[in-house]
């Protein structure tokens, strides 16, 4: 019979945070898996918890994915922790709860701390609708399509960003969705550190431009404007040509051009550029 993978939140700051269950859990089973072994056994050190650890991320996902699959079909119970909060989200353990379904080996969750839903409730934006984003690509062109591609998304925006990265992140940001678009920016949630700074995109850039970022981000962007967005179907009443050339009358770039239309009638770059040229081929 196979053994069970345990999904184990764990405190994002305060220890206090960690339930009873999880506890109970981290000390029953065979195995821990961590995304960084030495800050998991801090963890079980100070609640008294011996067990045996092996490390798991994204560096080692493939080689030791295989090896937690085989220990659960053999009967083993392993649990799953990231660095902090719940596991398999933005973290490799989407990967190993992938070959558990494929495998059909049972898994379950440990309900617990995750840094964005509670940067999400601290932003003072609505939390009716939204959408997280994860981490951006660190490649810059990636990472100005990602914010192209839901700059008109009126669900409230939530995005993880290293301390290191959070300037220029911001000022992506606030090129891709206008400067006085509102933003909550999140650190050190349940820490004695823990700040929320509510502003506009402007005027975080211009903070953090004179304040170096520290600790860990949850960025919670307001959503776009239903009217602005709406705005967006206007694309589906002119030709893309007409559409491209208006850019480029701007002074873009007609590769840069494409890009954008593109982008705001939902269509493959590839299609956009090839009806474009034969737009133009035909004249």
């Amino acid at each position: 019979m196979a053994g069970k993978l345990y999904l184990c939140a764990t405190p994002i700051g305060n220890l206090g945070d960690v339930s009873k269950r999880c506890l109970e859990t981290l000390s029953s089973v065979d195995l821990v898996a961590a995304e960084d072994t030495r800050r998991t056994l801090q963890l079980l050190n100070h609640f008294e918890i011996s067990k045996p650890l092996t490390s798991y991320h994204e560096h080692n996902k493939r080689e030791k994915g295989a090896y937690i699959i085989s220990l659960l079909e053999n009967g083993k119970n392993v649990a799953l922790v990231s660095d902090a909060g719940t596991p398999a989200i933005s973290d490799p353990g989407e990967d190993l709860v992938r070959l558990c379904a494929e495998r059909s080996i049972e898994v379950t969750s440990i309900p617990g701390p995750a840094a964005f839903v509670n940067a999400l409730i601290l932003s003072g934006l609505s939390t009716s609708r939204f959408s997280f984003e994860g981490f951006l690509s660190v490649n810059k062109r990636h990472r100005r399509e990602h914010l192209e591609s839901v700059k008109n998304d009126t669900r409230t925006l939530i995005f993880y960003e290293a301390p290191h990265k959070l300037v220029s992140t911001v000022e992506d940001m606030r090129k891709a969705f206008g400067g006085d678009r509102r933003v909550a920016l999140v650190r050190e949630i349940t820490k004695i550190h823990e700040e929320v700074m509510r502003s506009t995109l402007d005027e975080a850039a211009l903070f953090y431009s004179e304040n170096k970022p520290r600790g860990e981000y949850v960025i919670v962007v307001e959503g776009a404007d239903v009217k602005e967005a709406s705005a967006q179907g206007e694309w589906e009443d002119i030709p893309l040509r007409e559409h491209i050339d208006k850019y480029i009358a701007e002074g873009m770039t007609s590769k840069e051009a494409i890009k954008r239309a593109a982008l705001e009638r939902d269509i493959p770059k590839r299609e956009a550029y090839n009806e474009y040229h034969r737009s133009v081929s035909e004249e």
